[in-house]
């Protein structure tokens, strides 16, 4: 029991070394922007809409790359666990090759968005306005899957807390960044929405250029081959790098596509359900990028495991990752119910013309992301154990039917067929999340059963 006990402990420990620092720097990453929604949506709500919906299609992008390189980290973990720490340093090396070969296409991607909004049929209002906001982000794409790949590595070795600096400080810039941009001054002509973009493109540099000097100055760094010699393109790595992730990718495209397609469906109702959509997922997302460092602990801490052939520890990594996400999500849920009001006005002002329509569906849309908030973060954490024993081509299939058949599928039903409006689609993301959590959940258990060691 003693040894039980113990063994606990020390998990625990290594656990939150990981965790803490990648959820509260994944926290300030994600209020970015909250805190461009934040200065944007006192221009009104079509603004609001217009950031909202270019930035969630953006950050789908992002989170679809950043998935697909996950797996440096996995790679990495489990090159640490068998004491291979070259081999840790070409995947890490690897890395950003692969990171820049998907890239350029997405960066290109990213500027040509509007292109998606008109042909789903947005208010072209909003299309307007969001275009000048795409051309300004699209340069933060290279340098944020950069600045990932190095995140992995310093997870890998449990020094995070460089993350969590870098990210606070980017913060505070962004904001303010974003507040000059955006109205000008010292000099400079409003550059409205375009300049919203623009200042996020440029925290973004700083992040990766500061994670980047750290790395190369800090001594726990060194030994890996990171910096030294020539940087010469392993095929097979990066062709391994690659398969791994894209199912983890295509993992991650059904996840965030879930949230992207309810903000595109959310458009086609119209620009004030849309409004109220970007507030409440202004609220969401704060559970769930907590949520979101904890299953990427747990994901390195099962992949350490696996790598030290130790199926045990690997399960109770994941089964630990999974009961901490669950029990802390579930102590989030009252704010959305009692503080509603006070979460909608840091968006939206009541004198704003559209306030009392965006208000009341918001009010009832964080009423609604109250009930599935756990199972988001449950069905985060429980993937991303599956990832760390390299499981990806299940997780993908739960995830289409929980993600899309339930989830999109019976919200565009009860949404359009059955007019319940917004309040439908957010049901549809309550059901098929539920739904996926419980999947996922499941098979890591039968996964990680010593029969399939």
């Amino acid at each position: 029991m003693i040894t039980i006990q113990s063994g606990l402990k020390d998990e625990l420990k290594q656990f939150f070394i990981i965790a803490i620092p990648l959820s509260a720097a994944y926290l300030a990453e994600f209020a970015m922007f909250i805190t461009t929604k934040m200065v944007v949506g006192k221009l009104g709500y079509l603004s609001l809409a217009a950031v909202g919906i270019a930035g969630d299609l953006t950050f789908e992008i992002l989170v679809i790359l950043m998935a697909l390189l996950s797996v440096v980290g996995v790679l990495a973990a489990q090159a640490l666990g068998a004491g291979k720490k070259q081999e840790l340093g070409q995947s890490v090396r690897q890395g950003f090759y692969v990171a820049t070969g998907f890239g350029v296409p997405a960066m290109i991607a990213v500027w040509n968005l509007d292109l998606a909004l008109i042909l789903t049929n947005q208010d072209p209002r909003v299309i307007e306005l969001a275009r000048g906001y795409l051309r300004g982000i699209s340069g933060a794409i290279l340098p944020v899957l950069w600045f990932s790949v190095f995140r992995n590595f310093v997870a890998v070795l449990s020094q995070t807390v460089s993350v969590l600096v870098i990210s606070v400080v980017a913060v505070v810039l962004n904001y303010l960044l974003t507040l000059w941009f955006v109205y000008g001054g010292f000099g400079l002509e409003p550059l409205g929405l375009f300049g919203a973009g623009l200042a996020t493109t440029l925290v973004s540099w700083f992040m990766f250029l500061s994670l980047a000097l750290h790395v190369y100055r800090k001594p726990r760094f060194r030994g890996f081959g990171i910096f030294q010699g020539k940087w010469r393109l392993l095929w097979p790595l990066c062709q391994e790098i690659t398969l791994l992730g894209i199912p983890v990718a295509g993992l991650a495209f059904l996840e965030a596509g879930l949230f992207v397609a309810t903000a595109i469906l959310s458009g086609i109702i119209g620009a004030k359900t849309l409004a109220a959509y970007e507030i409440v997922m202004a609220w969401v997302g704060i559970p769930f990028v907590i949520a979101f460092g904890l299953a990427e602990a747990t994901m390195i801490r099962v992949a350490h495991a696996v790598g030290a052939a130790n199926l045990q520890h690997a399960r109770r990594a994941g089964f630990l990752g999974m009961s901490l996400v669950i029990v802390i999500t579930s102590t989030m849920i009252v704010v959305p119910i009692a503080f509603a009001q006070p979460i909608i006005r840091i968006f939206i002002s009541p004198q704003d013309p559209g306030y009392t329509e965006v208000s009341a569906m918001a009010t009832q849309f964080l009423a609604i992301a109250a009930v599935f908030m756990v199972f988001d973060g449950l069905q985060a954490a429980a993937a991303r154990a599956l990832r760390g024993m390299k499981d990806n081509l299940v997780p993908l299939w739960i995830a289409g039917f929980g993600y899309w058949i339930l989830g999109i599928g019976g919200g565009s039903i009860l949404a359009f067929y059955f007019q319940m409006g917004g309040a439908g689609l957010w049901w549809g993301l309550a059901a098929g999340l539920a739904v996926a959590a419980c999947l996922l959940s499941w098979r890591f258990h039968r996964f990680s059963l010593p029969r399939f060691s």
